[in-house]
């Protein structure tokens, strides 16, 4: 196994097609965050982004985009962000580890979402987690309520109620898919910010790259990668949004928020229902919601993937003083969702905590 390291940007025509077959090729890696468009987009906005390409008689056969930082300290693109990671590869290859860290002048690497069936970093797994999916199909429906009845019929009365509420009472509900508008977006980022606020979680659109990123993300529109704002609206005023990538068939759950002034009416489920039929109507076959609880995740989901963490190192001291850095913090975190109960008040605590800020 020959493996080279590159800069996004310094990829070849013929890697980057190389890398889409991949994606192709394989169920399992059509996720968008594992495209590169996706490593393009970070690297614009992230200083030390590379991808590392495996090859085997002279053809590329693995790709792993992955950040590096000082001492080899190395991370999967955009962790904590990105809800899918994995080392993209033709059926059948396998590597060593070791080896790839080294080429990649890493003393350790970082994961948090990584796709299952990537057996070489098996040894290095510290957890398996439930990632919720939906899975999607166009199924002739001539209209929404057909399609909401025959998928969700135990939400279907309530939804379409609501619906018709919000029409009367704020203006026409309507949805718009694919919104090109910028201003909308920035307004999404404003209330997913309140919302980090007020329920006393880090606030990520605080951190100009993750807004940098997110505003270059959604100019994009490839095959492989499709930066997609869709929004409810009543009348003219947008009451809830989300944004997310797309591939040829996976759409990602990224970024909700709404209006709290219109929280009544479940503006973020009613959303969500309304991109499911679409989506499916325009070819997407699975929506991934991403790793963690949530109720909304619960009532959309039709099945679960699997997606591991752990710390891959080679023998290093930069590796050991890292994993016992990272490991309990992740492992305390881990052992708090992980109990209802535990989660339940950690979770009153820091809306206690977001109040007080306000």
């Amino acid at each position: 196994m020959n493996i080279t390291t590159y800069r996004p940007g310094e990829l070849s025509a013929s890697l980057r097609a190389a890398w889409h077959e991949t994606m192709d090729d394989a169920p399992d890696y059509q996720n968008p965050f594992l495209s590169p468009e996706f490593a393009a987009g970070v690297a614009r906005h992230r200083p030390g982004v590379h991808v590392a390409v495996l090859r085997e008689g002279g053809e590329a056969v693995g790709f792993l985009p992955y950040e590096r930082g000082p001492l080899g300290i190395g991370r999967a693109i955009a962790l904590g962000l990105s809800d899918c990671q994995a080392l993209v590869h033709r059926p059948g290859v396998g590597w060593d580890t070791q080896q790839l860290l080294k080429a990649c002048g890493l003393a350790v690497f970082e994961f948090d979402h990584l796709v299952e069936d990537q057996k070489p970093f098996g040894r290095y797994v510290t957890g398996t987690f439930a990632s919720p999916v939906q899975d999607l199909k166009d199924g002739g429906h001539d209209s929404y309520p057909e399609w909401l009845r025959a998928t969700c019929p135990g939400q279907a009365r309530t939804m379409l109620k609501k619906e018709r509420r919000l029409t009367r009472n704020a203006g026409e509900m309507r949805f718009v898919y694919d919104e090109q508008d910028p201003a909308v977006l920035r307004r999404l980022m404003r209330w997913k910010s309140a919302q980090y606020r007020r329920t006393g979680r880090m606030d990520r659109f605080a951190r100009p790259w993750i807004v940098g990123l997110v505003s270059d993300l959604a100019t994009v529109h490839e095959p492989h990668f499709t930066g997609v704002l869709s929004v409810v609206y009543a009348g003219e005023r947008p009451v809830a949004a989300h944004f997310g990538p797309t591939s040829r068939t996976v759409f990602a759950g990224w970024f909700t928020a709404y209006d709290p002034e219109f929280s009544y009416y479940s503006p973020g489920l009613m959303m969500h229902l309304r991109m499911a039929e679409t989506a499916g109507r325009r070819g997407i076959r699975m929506i991934d919601w991403g790793r963690g609880e949530k109720e909304y995740k619960d009532r959309l989901k039709t099945r679960e993937l699997r997606v591991t963490e752990g710390i891959a190192g080679r023998p290093h001291p930069v590796a050991a003083v890292h994993r016992l850095w990272r490991r309990p913090v992740r492992g305390l975190r881990n052992t708090v969702l992980a109990h209802p109960a535990l989660r339940d008040r950690a979770d009153r605590l820091l809306r206690t905590v977001g109040a007080l800020r306000e």
